[in-house]
């Protein structure tokens, strides 16, 4: 299974229900805290080609986008097939 990498921060509710998708699935992820830290965000912000809202979301390498576009990819049925590559 690829490995997840999400950038959050706290009191987010999009970042909760990504989150809660990912435990869910039994995915194997990193969270990564960029809320309050500038360099982390700023690390976010390059990684995603320029995306400020939070989370952002990594399949791997691949940037799939935030919460609204995971759970997208959810409903087409196509995350499982992203995550077991």
């Amino acid at each position: 299974m690829a490995h997840v990498t999400i950038y959050t921060r706290e009191f987010c509710g999009y970042c909760a229900r990504a989150l809660r998708l990912l435990v869910d699935k039994g995915v194997d992820f990193t969270q990564i805290d960029a809320g309050i830290d500038m360099a982390l965000r700023n690390e976010m912000i390059q990684r995603s080609n320029g995306c400020k809202t939070f989370p952002q979301i990594f399949i791997g390498d691949q940037h799939i986008g935030g919460s609204d576009d995971m759970m997208a990819l959810e409903r087409a049925g196509k995350l499982d097939a992203m995550l077991a590559a």
